[in-house]
């Protein structure tokens, strides 16, 4: 009989990973549709089942792939993450916040019900939170302070200009706000006015980018 110093130890089989093998396609076909039912019916009327049917995937699939309702939102929402505005650069701050406008405008009315879709369950989920804000939130916020701050290279605005740190929670902001307040989505033709009535003004500059009647950039204030 072997004594025990001579039987040599087996290790332990390592954890089957509860992942299965989606193809990245079918991955963006069950990510777009998770968006589609937040949109359409909110995220606490978001169930696995309802993915499932609407997507004819196994149940089990998905709770093998993701665990659970949140990480699968999660994942949905890095997984589709959109870089329209870092390519935006024309050569001016108001021809960049007009474009962002545009873009934004045009991406409304998908991305206004998603945001409020989240909104609530987000703040009671700090990963889900952070996904949201990757997702749609900071990758704008980031390149429209680009634009300020080429702006202010440029000098189109002065450096010092107070309203140049609000230029994206204006934009931003009444995107979502505007179909609380009026019942309509903020389109492009809407955001492309509130640039040139609202933001452009605050920063010194009149239509169309012309220096406005405040100090410009470059002129000491007397």
């Amino acid at each position: 009989m072997p004594s025990p110093d001579s039987v040599r130890s087996v290790p332990e089989p390592a954890p089957a990973s509860r992942r299965s093998k989606i193809t990245p396609e079918r991955a963006q076909e069950l990510y777009a549709a998770v968006l589609d039912l937040l949109r359409e019916s909110g995220y606490e009327s978001l169930t696995m089942e309802g993915v499932a049917a609407r997507t004819r995937c196994g149940k089990s699939t998905l709770y093998r792939q993701w665990g659970t309702k949140p990480e699968l939102v999660v994942a949905a929402l890095h997984g589709t993450r959109r870089m329209r505005l870092p390519e935006i650069d024309t050569g001016s701050l108001a021809g960049d916040l007009l474009e962002a406008a545009r873009a934004i405008g045009e991406a409304s009315e998908r991305d206004t019900p998603l945001m409020h879709a989240l909104s609530h369950a987000a703040l009671q989920s700090p990963e889900l939170l952070c996904a949201l804000r990757e997702a749609l939130i900071v990758p704008e916020v980031a390149a429209i302070d680009a634009m300020v701050r080429r702006a202010q290279e440029r000098g189109e605005i002065a450096a010092e200009v107070p309203g140049a740190e609000y230029v994206a929670a204006q934009l931003l902001g009444v995107m979502r706000a505007r179909p609380l307040l009026e019942g309509r989505y903020a389109d492009a033709a809407y955001l492309g006015r509130f640039v040139e009535k609202a933001i452009l003004p605050g920063l010194g500059l009149g239509p169309g980018g012309a220096p406005g009647p405040g100090p410009t950039a470059g002129t000491p204030e007397s």
